[in-house]
Order: C-alpha cells, then sequence, then structure tokens
C-alpha cells in the first residue's frame, strides 16, 4: 500500500493496525531547512556506525551520532554509545517537535547518509533503554527518500516518501508489531540527515 498522492494529514493513522504512524509533512519553511541542513552537516560529531554481526565488528559508510539532555547509553547492534550534550541547534528542533507532538523527548540519534546507496535494513526500535511503546519523532533534512513499514506477522507493507524538513511520529505499539526500514535507491545522488528525537527510560 503506498500513501504518496494525498497531501499530509498528521491526523491520519498510516498504519492499518497494530500502531500510530502519522505523517507532519513540512514542518519547517525553505530558510529553516536549508540551515539547519548545513548547520547539522558541519556542526554535528559524526562517526561511521558500528555494528557487532556473528561476533565481527562492522564499520558502515553511514555516519551516526547520538546527544541527550544527560550522558544518556544507549546499545543497539551491541554497541553502546554515551550521549553527547545538545547543540543549540538539536534543542531548537527538539522544541519545535514537542510542540508540534505534545511530547517530551531527552535524546537524539541522528543518520547521515551520503547517497541512496546507503539505507537501513528492516529493524524495530524497541532496545531495552527506551521507553516502552514510547514516541519516536523522525525528522528529514536533504534528500527526499521512500521509507516502509513491515508488519511483523501479515507482511503488509506501508511506504511513505519523507520530504526535506519533515516530521515522522511513531508511536503507541509501533515497533513490537512493525519493522521499518530506509530502502537504498540509485536515483538519490545527494545527502540526507535524519534525526529521530527519542525517549530513554531514566528509571533503568
Amino acid at each position: 500500500m503506498e500513501l504518496f498522492e494525498n497531501l499530509p494529514n498528521p491526523d491520519q493513522n498510516l498504519l492499518p493496525i497494530d500502531g500510530t504512524v502519522n505523517y507532519f509533512g513540512k514542518v519547517f519553511d525553505k530558510d529553516e531547512t536549508d540551515y539547519l541542513f548545513i548547520n547539522l552537516l558541519k556542526n554535528i560529531e559524526w562517526k561511521n556506525d558500528e555494528a557487532i554481526i556473528f561476533g565481527k565488528k562492522i564499520i558502515t559508510k553511514r555516519k551516526v551520532a547520538w546527544y541527550g539532555e544527560e550522558k544518556f547509553n544507549y546499545t543497539y547492534s551491541k554497541i553502546t554509545k554515551v550521549a553527547l550534550k545538545f547543540t543549540p541547534e538539536l534543542s531548537l528542533i527538539k522544541n519545535r517537535v514537542e510542540a508540534m507532538t505534545g511530547q517530551k523527548f531527552n535524546s537524539c540519534l541522528l543518520n547521515l547518509y551520503h547517497d541512496g546507496s546507503e539505507g537501513m535494513a528492516y529493524h524495530s526500535d524497541a532496545e531495552k533503554d527506551l521507553k516502552k511503546n514510547g514516541v519516536i519523532a523522525s525528522l528529514s533534512f536533504g534528500a527526499e527518500r521512500k521509507f516502509s513499514f513491515k508488519h511483523k506477522e501479515s507482511k503488509e507493507r506501508v511506504d511513505v516518501f519523507l520530504e526535506n524538513g519533515s516530521l515522522l511520529v511513531m508511536k503507541d505499539e509501533t515497533q513490537t508489531h512493525w519493522l521499518h526500514r530506509l530502502p537504498p535507491t540509485k536515483k538519490v545522488l545527494s545527502e540526507r540527515i535524519n534525526l529521530t528525537f527519542r525517549q530513554i527510560d531514566e528509571k533503568i
């Protein structure tokens, strides 16, 4: 099922069952988007991501960064990251997202994809560090890319294009029942920065 044709409706749930995904479309104007993209590209402490797969450390072309209100630990793919302090621009973006969603976020995982050859395989964000059934707010800057959801049991799929300056929100039981991915493509030749604001469970 593809949802490319209609204008974004943030009240519409893109998932047919077992979770909630809302797409707000563009939430920053062009000048803001251009400024933030350049700022994030230059001022975030980007590093190639690492993962341990079958006991072997893999280093990706894709770069990542982990920021937070405190030095939160976040472990995925058997690698633990320690959060850096939010930059002024990340705090600005976080405040905008919180105002639009009515949610509070204390951390942000950033991804830098240099072109369409870099993507992300199907996965769910249900690590033990995160608040169970918490909200994840995903912002996109730069190249427009397709984003795909797949139900873990029925295999039903939902695709949406993430525009430059746009916001997608995943919540409720989405991470329990759905996988998501950023499929690679030969059509995209420019960079995309993705910010996923998250809720680290401070009780852990």
